[in-house]
């Protein structure tokens, strides 16, 4: 299907010149809106407006201006049908082949902290979707592209068939782009919801990014849908597994938590150990030290660009995965001798606001994602001892790494590293004799350590177990019927002890 004239309007210009150059270059009359249209005049590419090609004005502050026959008659008219070309000509309609449309960036809006009911509605684009149902619905005829990363398969497509398309693309594309209105309307349902007490649905439409080998077991089918690969980029290493893709975004939901340099190692999602140094050799040393049997097979992350020394460190343990905004040209060259390790790029923050969604017997379970901040301590303190400025700086560090070990969790933390970590045991006594015994298998010391327990303590016996190994403050949320023995027997031990008013379970 040779192009005859293609409508560009997008909000998401990347890579938006080099398409529409390739299909000036093939003879194609190019219509454009607003700011867009400015892009293309101003790389010298000729364009004519939409409002010059329909003869009808942009109004009400630009809400109206792709919405007429002459638009969506040139999409939807089907060609060679003899009652619709007779229309179009008696008309006045010119065929449109091509509608290169992104949409209002909806989701980007509303992710932003504060944003109101008013600024929300106004980036629903009504124009681009139904600009993108049309072309979508004329497809054998029309190429739809809503995606800034197909441009290079359309510019293919467009030298193989001499400024035109094939149906396969076309086809292709179209589909992609009923799933893009789809989630794009998804999301608008969600947000509004949110204004409702009760929201009345939940939806997901994701694409497909790529197919896995095998779910957590070879015999479990497996996917992945979303934008994952927006947030990671894969230097080297075989392909990504189901539990890799697990254990790289409990890693990076973990590393979030620090600003300073820090490195964590993960193992099945749970924390194996973290420590902070402004010398990463040393903030891997901290890490490691808390458990070096466990790292065997994990994740590695860090939050600063990985160099050689830190890397010649993590070369001596097997790992499945190291996560780092970058790396230094000499450390990826030691780490990529390892043909099948997996060595991972962060791309760009993670998003505000998100929600976390779990699948259950009949349904999904949504809810926000635990972001809670940590609380002025020093006004929490519910023992008659206070906590030391070290004590605090403990109970801080411990406080950010609890909250994502499987529960029921206890972290003994000094100020800048993990002693001893206890995950998902049915008692929290359980989870606290694991850590302790941990940081013995370790030859690490609790002495002056930090207690840290997602949940509350529902009995003094684990407060004393703690105090016995050597912790001298704990930092819990507080809330049990038990809390005034647990306090007493805090006093008693000279444990300085604070309640968050906040419970980290994770299951």
């Amino acid at each position: 299907m040779k192009i005859q004239r293609a409508l560009i309007s997008v909000s998401d210009k990347t890579g938006i010149l080099e398409l529409a150059k390739e299909l000036a270059s093939h003879g194609v009359e190019i219509l454009s809106t607003g700011g867009t249209a400015k892009s293309l005049q101003a790389a010298g590419i000729a364009t004519v407006e939409v409002s010059q090609f329909t003869g009808s004005p942009e109004i009400l502050g630009g809400r109206v201006k792709t919405l007429h026959p002459k638009i969506h008659g040139g999409l939807l008219f089907l060609r060679g049908n003899e009652e619709h070309e007779e229309q179009a000509k008696a008309h006045g309609i010119k065929p449109i082949d091509m509608v290169v449309v992104n949409l209002y960036p909806f989701e980007a809006t509303v992710a932003k902290e504060g944003v109101t009911l008013a600024e929300a509605i106004e980036q629903i684009d009504i124009g681009g979707p139904s600009m993108i149902r049309s072309a979508s619905k004329n497809y054998q005829s029309v190429c739809v592209v809503t995606d800034p990363k197909d441009y290079a398969a359309v510019i293919e497509d467009l030298r193989e068939e001499n400024g035109g398309t094939s149906r396969k693309l076309r086809e292709r594309l179209a589909i992609k782009a009923f799933a893009t209105t789809s989630a794009y309307d998804a999301a608008i349902a969600d947000f509004l919801n949110q204004e409702q007490e009760t929201c009345a649905s939940f939806r997901l439409d994701l694409p497909l990014e790529m197919r896995l080998r095998y779910g957590e077991n070879p015999h479990q089918q497996a996917e992945l849908y979303g934008s994952f690969n927006d947030y990671f980029e894969k230097l080297h290493g075989k392909e990504l597994s189901y539990n890799n893709i697990l254990d790289i975004s409990a890693a990076r939901n973990l590393i979030e938590e620090f600003a300073k340099p820090t490195v964590a190692i993960l193992k099945h999602t749970n924390p194996c150990g973290v420590g902070s140094d402004p010398n990463l050799r040393e903030a891997w040393e901290k890490a490691f030290a808390t458990d070096k049997q466990a790292p065997f097979g994990g994740i590695i992350i860090c939050n600063l660009p990985i160099t050689l020394p830190l890397a010649k460190a993590i070369s001596e343990i097997f790992s499945e995965v190291i996560i780092a905004p970058d790396f230094d040209s000499d450390a990826r060259s030691l780490l990529q001798k390892k043909k099948n390790l997996r060595l991972m790029r962060i791309l760009k923050p993670l998003s505000a606001n998100t929600r976390d969604v779990r699948s259950v017997i009949g349904g999904l379970l949504v809810q926000d994602s635990d972001s809670a901040d940590i609380p002025d301590l020093e006004h929490r303190v519910v023992t008659s001892r206070p906590p030391s400025k070290d004590e605090i700086e403990a109970m801080e560090f411990g406080w950010k790494i609890v909250k994502h070990v499987k529960s029921n969790a206890i972290v003994y933390a000094g100020k800048d590293r993990t002693l001893g970590i206890g995950a998902g045991q049915m008692s929290r006594v359980d989870s606290s004799r694991i850590a302790v015994w941990k940081a013995n298998e370790a030859g690490l010391s609790l002495k002056g350590s930090a207690v840290c327990s997602d949940a509350f303590f529902p009995f003094p016996d684990g407060l004393i177990a703690a105090a016995e190994a050597g912790a001298t403050a704990a930092i819990q949320p507080g809330g049990s019927v038990k809390d005034a023995e647990v306090i007493k027997a805090a006093d008693e031990n000279r444990v300085a002890m604070v309640f968050t008013g906040t419970r980290h379970f994770r299951h």
